[in-house]
């Protein structure tokens, strides 16, 4: 019986010394309208989708699964890591043989109303050089729904 119990003990330690730091960053998940530019395409406009991945964000370290669907309806989808304000990104785009990656940086800043923008700095590899480019994104306001006004009691006579 002692040694069962010491095991159960010994195996409450060890999960407790890996658990994580909960996560106190900020919580960017949302959906982004952009206005983008690079060499290759020119000017164009995509939405952008972050999903805060709360199993593996921690302490300030914010990690997020997120997809960019095109006016074309192409979708990249990637991961992106946020350490306080700062964006690692890093997506790809799949079509039959064809991959393309994209590797980016972006900063969030804080807009009115609880939403947030971001200018992404990027970088596509290829055989030529590459292709690099910039879009500024902003946080599509929520849909805030109103709670329902209270029904007014009228006083009636006896």
């Amino acid at each position: 019986m002692v040694k069962i119990l010491f095991a159960f003990g010994l195996l409450t330690c060890v999960a407790v010394a890996q658990a994580k730091p909960a996560f106190t960053g900020i919580n960017f998940s949302g959906r982004y309208d952009c206005k983008g530019n690079n060499e290759l395409v020119g000017d164009y406009q995509v939405t952008v989708k972050f999903k805060l991945n709360r199993i593996s964000s921690f302490g300030k370290f914010g990690a997020y699964d997120f997809s960019t669907e095109t006016d074309n309806a192409v979708t990249y989808r990637g991961q992106a890591v946020a350490n306080g304000f700062r964006l690692a990104l890093s997506y790809k785009l799949t079509e039959g043989k064809y991959v393309e990656y994209t590797t980016g940086i972006a900063e969030m800043k804080k807009l009115s109303r609880g939403r947030w923008s971001f200018r992404n700095l990027y970088y596509e590899p290829d055989d030529n050089g590459g292709n690099y480019g910039q879009e500024d994104c902003v946080m599509q306001l929520s849909s805030v729904i109103k709670p329902a006004s209270k029904p007014t009691k009228s006083k009636q006579k006896s």
